[in-house]
């Protein structure tokens, strides 16, 4: 009696994934040969899994709608709209859904999956079953770690009484977000090479090699990252100041862990790596002055002209529209410089933060008008024309 040899573990693969084929050859056979009656049974009950799967989708969407509305914190900018929550957690999940209502269908329609639980097919479908669920719970992690930092710094500034304090909590927000988010994703990774069967220990080790490696070669993302640390945490600036670094100025509209984004009054936006912020000059911080340097003629009355500065300042103070914006009277500094053109007259009023240009933009308008009716003329410059077929005069 001939006996036929074991087949090989290379042939094993090539074996069961011919068994599967024909598996689903008899599967399909076996479906088409239903007679009506059955075939409609399992019609009907495929029609209630793809019904129950739908429900179930739009029951999911409305669970992350409602909370949504009742606990992501508002856009900056569009206070009517909302962080959407679990935006990537519901699109897998969707997959999820319809994958599994796909896999219980085959199942109605007589499809075994016990026999694909033995063999490298089973090994392959759990490993992948094992992957797409660190997935969608990493994704899962990661969007319910953003909704807490973000709902609880915003919650905290808004509590703050201190408008710095505000200020710099929403310049935290996104640095945690960004390091968790981070931290969340280098753990999924880990997680899905070791279901490949990588094996992680030495893969840490290569990896603190590698990484001391990049860090000689990396100093200045290194030297971002510290330095936007301190900075905010020196509370030197935050999120809604008025800035001016190098040659640029504007508004710090947004702070990652590496970078300040400035946008400017003609919407420019300006990005500058924490390590070029050498010098910032916050405008906003605290308070802040807005100052006038006022020419007037060598043959007005400067005693006069200085009695305006402060009358012109103390009206602005105390009108209602502009009082909260002023937090001490005018300081008229007086006479600052002499020229050849005129005489340099010199003021300031202390004001809110960020506040300074539109008090400065009406003081003007106010003090145009009242030396206008004084008769304090301004100095203007004078061209004189010679023709060159005429002698000068």
């Amino acid at each position: 009696m001939t006996t036929q040899p074991a087949p090989t573990p290379a042939e094993t693969p090539s074996i069961e994934f011919t068994g599967l084929i024909e598996q689903v050859q008899t599967f399909i056979t076996e479906a088409i040969s239903l007679d009506p009656q059955q075939a409609a049974l399992r019609g009907g009950l495929s029609v209630l899994v793809l019904v129950g799967a739908m429900l179930l989708m739009w029951g999911l969407r409305l669970l992350f709608t409602t909370a949504t509305e009742r606990f992501a914190p508002p856009v900056e900018g569009a206070p009517r709209r909302r962080d959407q929550i679990g935006k990537w957690t519901l699109r897998i999940a969707r997959v999820a859904i319809f994958v599994t209502a796909i896999l219980v269908i085959l199942r109605v329609w007589g499809f075994d999956f016990a026999s694909l639980n033995e063999g490298p097919v089973g090994a392959i479908l759990n490993h992948l079953w094992r992957i797409a669920l660190i997935i969608v719970l990493s994704l899962a992690a990661i969007e319910i770690s953003q909704l807490a930092i973000k709902h609880l710094f915003a919650r905290v500034a808004a509590r703050s009484k201190n408008f710095r304090r505000a200020a710099q909590v929403r310049t935290l927000a996104p640095v945690l977000a960004g390091v968790s988010t981070t931290t969340l994703i280098i753990v999924a990774t880990m997680m899905t090479l070791s279901e490949v069967g990588v094996e992680i220990g030495p893969l840490l080790a290569g990896a603190g090699i590698i990484g001391l490696a990049i860090g000689f070669g990396a100093q200045t993302i290194v030297k971002d990252f510290l330095t936007g640390i301190f900075l905010i945490i020196e509370d030197a600036v935050s999120i809604g100041d008025v800035v001016m670094i190098a040659d640029f100025g504007g508004v710090v509209e947004e702070m990652s862990i590496r970078t300040i984004k400035l946008r400017d009054f003609d919407g420019t936006l300006h990005i500058f790596p924490y390590s070029e912020a050498q010098v910032i000059h916050n405008r906003t911080k605290n308070f802040s002055f807005a100052v006038f340097s006022l020419q007037v003629a060598h043959t007005a009355s400067v005693t006069e002209a200085l009695d305006l500065m402060k009358s012109t300042g103390d009206t602005l103070r105390a009108e209602e529209a502009f009082a909260p914006f002023i937090e001490s009277p005018i300081e008229v500094v007086g006479v600052d410089a002499v020229t050849d053109t005129g005489v340099m007259l010199k003021a300031r009023i202390k004001t809110a933060p960020g506040k300074q240009w539109m008090i400065q933009r009406e003081y003007l308008r106010r003090i145009k008008l009242a030396f206008d009716e004084a008769g304090i003329d301004v100095p203007t410059k004078t061209t004189v024309l010679v023709m060159p077929d005429q002698p000068p005069r």
